[in-house]
């Protein structure tokens, strides 16, 4: 299911990057990797801050979509 479906505190693991070969890049390169803890602190103006691997990450949700959680 894709990361905008979690609610505010539930950890659940990165099992897919989706999307074009320079957006997966991209998330790779913040930390977005599959087996990965994630976890969703709270969700403001339509963003969300997450944390993973000891960082706290704002997406948008369009990039947010991209990442599927298991």
């Amino acid at each position: 299911m894709p990361l905008t479906f979690l609610n505010a505190g539930e950890v659940h693991l990165v099992k897919k990057i989706q999307g074009e070969r320079e957006i997966r890049r991209y998330l790779e390169e913040l930390g977005f990797v599959a087996g990965t803890e994630i976890s969703i602190i709270s969700e403001l103006s339509g963003s969300l801050i997450v944390k993973i691997r000891g960082c706290r990450i704002a997406l948008c949700k369009s990039l947010a979509t991209k990442i599927l959680v298991a």
